[in-house]
């Protein structure tokens, strides 16, 4: 039953109240034409709860803008939403399609700073892998009435793939509840090919200004946190706050292994407690036991990554070397389920915080 503007609706009373749906809840798709935006087109998701979506068709369902009441939840960066024909593999060209956005998913079969693996693909694996490049197929974009719940579902399938070689198959559903505040990621890769493939996915969340400010801090459970160069052991005072944006840019990177509760999940939160405003992630901590924490407090490129996945951001040999290189096998299937959403005001976010301890 959704929850507006201080009372709960019944389907037939907020029928009653509009002309059509969409003056509350709706989906509406575009294409952009100009420059290098060609052909990541647009599915836009209007949500009276006040959390709204842009949504990239053209890079693999990615979350490329996401507002609550106004409020930008995310860093955008200057390239645009660059579309999928533009992407340039080679070393760090993949920088020059981020766009940042609230979900930009990394992987499938490779994540981290451009590498050669000799013991697979024996070539150099661009920056972050192939994903976010890829175009969805089979598109779907639509609202429907589930008793007195309206439920907003994107889904659409990305396939990665080379003759003789890797053939994996992501299936993804995006879906928001009318008069909520978090929606919902579930994932679905298969392996066609008849040989084992790595899989590395990473979900590369960039919270920006203004959740991201000065004191904004990161609420997690971690049972040990890694920092990048010398893999050695931090503790929370390390990674915990943000600082302002600073003259010289610099990079930090915490890889996380999260806790789970009772009911096998972990969560995150990024809060910014004078402005009484959080994002938080949820996910099944079997699927996703990995948290890495990016830093990079610079002028006028202010922005922190909020990144959970099967595995660091830190590349295949980093993660073969400590045992959380994942494989995915002929015919297999995994799955990977997100939850993200909005901590409005002190006392949600009071509740975020006593839900990790």
């Amino acid at each position: 039953m959704p929850h507006l503007f201080g009372r709960d609706y019944s389907k037939r009373e907020l029928l009653d109240l509009v002309g059509d749906i969409s003056q509350v809840a709706n989906t509406r798709r575009a294409e952009l034409v100009e420059g290098n935006e060609r052909g990541a087109d647009l599915i836009e998701v209007f949500n009276a709860s006040g959390l709204c979506l842009s949504i990239l068709p053209g890079r693999a369902l990615d979350v490329a803008s996401a507002h609550y009441k106004g409020m930008s939840l995310c860093f955008r960066g200057n390239t645009g939403d660059v579309g999928p024909a533009f992407y340039e593999p080679q070393g760090y060209g993949w920088m020059r399609g981020f766009y940042g956005g609230l979900v930009l998913t990394c992987g499938m079969t490779f994540t981290g700073h451009p590498e050669v693996d000799s013991e697979e693909e024996d070539e150099e694996l661009g920056l972050h892998g192939r994903l976010s490049f890829l175009p969805a197929k089979n598109v779907v974009a639509d609202g429907q009435w589930i008793g007195d719940d309206y439920v907003i579902r994107i889904g659409g399938k990305m396939r990665e793939a080379i003759p003789f070689g890797t053939h994996l198959e992501l299936t993804r559903e995006i879906s928001m509840v009318l008069g909520e505040k978090s929606f919902h990621i579930h994932d679905r890769i298969e392996n066609h090919n008849v040989e084992r493939s790595p899989l590395m996915l990473v979900y590369h969340c960039n919270p920006g200004f203004p959740v991201l400010d000065v004191g904004t801090r990161i609420a997690i459970d971690s049972e040990s946190t890694t920092e990048w160069t010398e893999d050695r052991q931090v503790g929370p005072e390390v990674y915990t706050t943000a600082s302002a944006p600073k003259d010289v840019a610099e990079d930090n990177v915490f890889v996380h292994r999260v806790r789970a509760d009772s009911q096998g999940n972990s969560r995150v939160g990024m809060i910014n407690d004078d402005l009484g405003l959080g994002i938080f992630w949820k996910f099944p901590q079997e699927e996703i036991p990995i948290v890495n924490q990016w830093q990079h407090f610079h002028r006028g490129t202010y922005v922190t990554g909020v990144e959970p996945g099967n595995a660091s951001m830190l590349g295949r040999a980093w993660n073969r070397k400590h045992g959380t290189l994942q494989y995915i096998e002929p015919e297999e299937v995994r799955e990977f389920h997100m939850e993200i959403g909005v901590l409005d005001g002190a006392e949600e976010i009071s509740a975020f915080d006593a839900s990790l301890r």
